[in-house]
């Protein structure tokens, strides 16, 4: 299921965190796991990058 776009970020924040917890796990993941993880670092790159472009990350918190 999508997330809702009024509470996008909060979901997705917890789900993100436990995906950090987890980044160095490389007992049994499939292969498509493998390309999946990397695919979403990739993203998390790109989201950062914007961000700080924005200057989102100049922002206090």
């Amino acid at each position: 299921m999508a997330n809702m776009s009024y509470c996008r970020f909060q979901n997705t924040l917890g789900d993100l965190r436990d995906c950090l917890a987890a980044l160095e796990d490389n007992d049994d993941l499939s292969e498509e796991e493998a390309r999946a993880r990397k695919a979403l670092v990739k993203v998390c790159a790109e989201i950062a990058e914007q961000a700080d472009f924005m200057g989102l990350l100049d922002e206090e918190d």
